[in-house]
């Protein structure tokens, strides 16, 4: 993703269209291009030259010296459509090109031109070295992302109908990860009924997903999703880290920010998405220096954009099968489930937790049909205007209540206990209260769910715990926040403790050896965050024991680099 729909060629025009304009397309000066040239390097195009292609890795960020480049959007349908004209002084970069990701438009020379091109590794050097400069460029990286997503600008082409549970699922796994891509819906779009009237496909080939360079995927994983964008990074071969964390929640992108920026060679896999169960948090606000609020998405988000700025290597989606702790050759051994290979010097435990699943009859029929583990603006689109339920007593149930209040008609939120006091922040419970539409409902749960044809849940059974009388209610859509399990099975056979409910025990003697406070029962392999034993469950907690770690870390790493170690 190294390119970026640019400010129209009138700046007053645009102005009107895109807020905060002159932060998300600056003009250099002609000093400030002169700081720049010591990172990058002369290139030069001819009338109709490509500079960077949809869908293709760009080189790096260019910055126009003369002449000017045209930026046009191509999605897989066909459309080619004119974006905006830059010239000199201006600069031809999004955030993703951190990362040295695929192109989100197309730019072509018009006239001759000269630029000054560079590649992404010199750009983090250059935001880190030319500190007010690089907040600039780092600030409009940022702003075109969001300019691109909110746009519908660049990205994947979905189509079918988008109350489906499978297109809920590509939906919800690009937002969670920022990227931009389109909705059709086949009912209203004749290009989408005519892309199906083409590919004749079986209900279970839908959604199609339609990439840039045209080809047509029925009903991918996220995985092969991520693959046919250009979205999956893929590990350098040979070379080892100084850590592999697993996990981006938090905990994960605390570590890697801190041990990037302090000159470690970093790698970060996650399974689905960065920010783990915090990046789906609507609204954060008892979280240190945002009296406002903010929610989990935006504040994770920054943080995986800084741990890209240092240089952390980060691999989404991508799943660690096993971790082998024998380190013949010096390193760990992190088995993924492309089949590579992960080599790194230390490890940082960041895996966090699984949403907890109830044991109630038909739920995993539902799930996605009906039945949510989080409350992101996906699943409130689905549920405007009708009644829900939503389980769960705790600071993430009280933050779904509120945000879900907001679209639904009436909240339903049932609690197993008869109070919030011991589980919920006051301040939620304030709200809650506060908000008409939302109804408490204690000592109650959930004991059964039905549904017909494809139609998804239609009907949800309670049970009082004090009575033991049941009654059933039409509802569409049923929200779990009954807490979550450690993502610890990948940890098995590498010796590593957990505690009796799978949490990795850390900071106790083993074996007679001392250990430092997130230190686990393996030397080198460290534990952060929600999946460690005792930590404390909170985002700030998280963050905390991520920049306490790398100082762990530096130690490790440095006894082990000692002759005889």
């Amino acid at each position: 993703m190294s390119s970026e729909p640019t400010a129209p060629a009138s700046a007053e025009s645009s102005a009107l269209l895109l807020p905060r304009h002159d932060q998300t397309f600056p003009v250099l000066t002609a000093a400030e291009i002169e700081r720049m040239r010591r990172f990058g390097e002369i290139r030069r195009y001819q009338d109709g030259e490509r500079l960077f292609e949809t869908g293709k890795p760009g080189p790096g960020m260019f910055v126009v010296l003369s002449g000017h480049v045209a930026i046009t959007q191509r999605d897989g349908l066909g459309h080619i459509t004119p974006v905006a004209d830059q010239g000199v002084g201006q600069f031809l970069a999004e955030i993703g090109q951190l990362s040295g990701r695929v192109a989100l438009v197309d730019g072509h020379a018009e006239g001759d031109v000269e630029t000054l091109m560079i590649p992404p590794e010199r750009l983090r050097a250059l935001l880190v070295a030319e500190a007010d400069l690089g907040e600039r460029i780092m600030r409009a990286l940022i702003l075109r992302r969001v300019n691109l997503i909110q746009g519908g600008v660049g990205g994947p082409v979905l189509i079918g109908a988008p109350d489906t549970a499978d297109v809920i699922r590509l939906q919800g796994f690009l937002t969670r990860n920022g990227y931009p891509h389109h909705l059709l819906d086949p009912a209203s779009d004749k290009d989408a009924a005519d892309l199906i009237a083409r590919y004749t496909p079986s209900p279970a080939d839908l959604p199609l997903v339609v990439s840039a360079d045209g080809s047509v995927l029925r009903n991918p994983s996220v995985t092969d999703l991520a693959r046919a964008i250009g979205m999956t990074s893929h590990i350098t071969r040979g070379k080892v880290y100084d850590v592999a964390i697993v996990g981006s929640g938090p905990a994960g992108l605390s570590t890697a920010v801190y041990a990037a920026s302090e000159g470690l060679s970093v790698a970060v896999c996650d399974a689905r998405a960065f920010g783990g169960q915090a990046g789906a948090s609507a609204r954060i606000e008892n979280y240190l220096g945002f009296p406002t609020g903010i929610s989990g998405m935006a504040l994770t988000a920054r943080a995986f954009n800084q741990a890209q700025k240092f240089g952390a290597d980060i691999m989404i989606p991508v799943t660690v099968k096993s971790l082998d702790c024998a380190r013949d050759d010096g390193a760990f051994a992190l088995a993924l489930d492309d089949d590579d290979v992960l080599r790194a010097k230390a490890v940082v435990v960041a895996s966090g937790a699984r949403y907890r699943r109830p044991d109630i009859e038909h739920l995993s029929d539902f799930e996605g049909r009906g039945v949510w583990y989080w409350a992101s603006p996906i699943e409130a689109r689905l549920c405007k205007a009708q009644e829900v339920i939503l389980v769960g007593g705790g600071n993430s149930a009280g933050q779904a209540a509120v945000f879900l209040a907001a679209h639904a008609a009436r909240v339903h939120m049932v609690i197993r206990g008869g109070g919030l006091g011991a589980s919920m922040s006051r301040y939620l419970i304030e709200r809650i209260e506060a908000t008409p539409n939302i109804e408490l409902v204690f000592n109650t749960e959930v004991v059964g769910l039905a549904g017909t044809g494809d139609s998804g849940l239609d009907r949800v059974t309670l049970r009082s715990r004090l009575s033991g009388e049941t009654s059933a209610t039409e509802i569409r859509n049923l929200f779990l926040f009954v807490g979550a399990d450690p993502a610890t099975n990948w940890l098995d056979g590498c010796g590593v403790n957990l505690d009796r409910d799978g949490f990795v025990m850390t900071g106790a003697p083993f074996a007679g050896r001392s250990v430092q406070a997130l230190e686990t029962s393996v030397p080198g392999v460290y534990a952060v965050g929600d999946v460690r034993s005792g930590s404390v469950k909170r985002v700030g907690g998280a963050i905390g024991e991520g920049a306490q770690v790398v100082a762990a870390l530096h130690g490790f790493l440095g006894d082990t680099a000692k002759p005889g170690l």
